[in-house]
């Protein structure tokens, strides 16, 4: 099947201002307005998420993090109904720093997971393997356990009709300049599919994009879509430059 290459830039806890944030996006967004043949979103921290939306046309917005309850007293968090209503069309979900720094397990990501699509928003599932996980040879059950936990309870025909992606992002190249190779970056595609099936059947597996995250650059971007398969690309550090991500962007379309 093809798909649309999908770019998602993860802006983490980046810019430290909305002055700083708005500058970074309309220069993205002027770089890339003759872009069509690629889908572009943009995850800024959420306290940007309104403003930005008024610069957005062409460009989708989506959430670096929700919870999974629509309101109630839940100090500090945002709900995905919420996203939706500011204009959101995006939901990345399990991070590894959400799962590394904050404790999150993948029981908590399965409820997220199954609050996002049931507020009709597109939910991005990133699994990925540790160092020693790795070296440990760990990676098809890490894989099964974090899969098979999110998406327990999920309806096919929701996985079906949600835009459900899964990004994979092994931990120990993220933020490290040391991206995955690429015939690791296959192999893991190819797992990653093959764990689909056995839950989800060929047909509906055929139907969901995987990208690849962890020190992306505009030198290996273009060999993680051609050479390891990939549908697109989930990045960190190089979305803050706007122009090394404008590269990047117009290398894959």
């Amino acid at each position: 099947m093809q798909y649309k290459p999908l770019i998602i830039a993860n802006w983490k806890m980046n810019p430290q201002s909305l002055v700083e944030a708005k500058r970074l996006f309309g220069s993205v967004k002027k770089g890339l307005r003759n872009i069509k043949r690629t889908e572009v979103v943009i995850c800024p921290p959420s306290v940007y998420l309104s403003d930005i939306k008024n610069q957005a046309a062409g460009i989708k917005l989506g959430s670096q993090n929700c919870f999974w309850e629509e309101k109630g007293a839940f100090t500090g968090e945002i709900s995905a109904v919420m996203l939706k209503k500011i204009g959101c069309q995006y939901v990345i979900i399990g991070h590894s720093e959400r799962r590394e720094i904050f404790k999150e397990t993948d029981e908590m990501i399965n409820q997220k997971l199954k609050a996002v699509i049931k507020t009709g928003l597109k939910p991005i599932l990133c699994i990925g393997e540790t160092g020693e996980e790795k070296e440990q040879e760990k990676i098809v059950s890490v894989f099964k356990k974090q899969i098979k936990i999110a998406l327990s309870g999920v309806a096919k025909s929701k996985i079906s009709k949600s835009g459900f992606c899964i990004a994979y992002e092994p931990i120990w190249a993220i933020g490290s300049g040391e991206a995955c190779g690429i015939d690791e970056a296959m192999s893991a595609k190819l797992l990653i599919q093959k764990i689909l099936i056995s839950f989800l059947g060929k047909s509906l597996t055929k139907k969901i994009p995987i990208l690849y995250g962890g020190s992306v650059t505009s030198k290996n971007a273009r060999d993680f879509i051609d050479e390891a398969g990939m549908n697109g690309l989930l990045i960190g550090g190089a979305s803050l430059n706007s122009q090394e991500f404008i590269k990047i962007v117009k290398i894959v379309f």
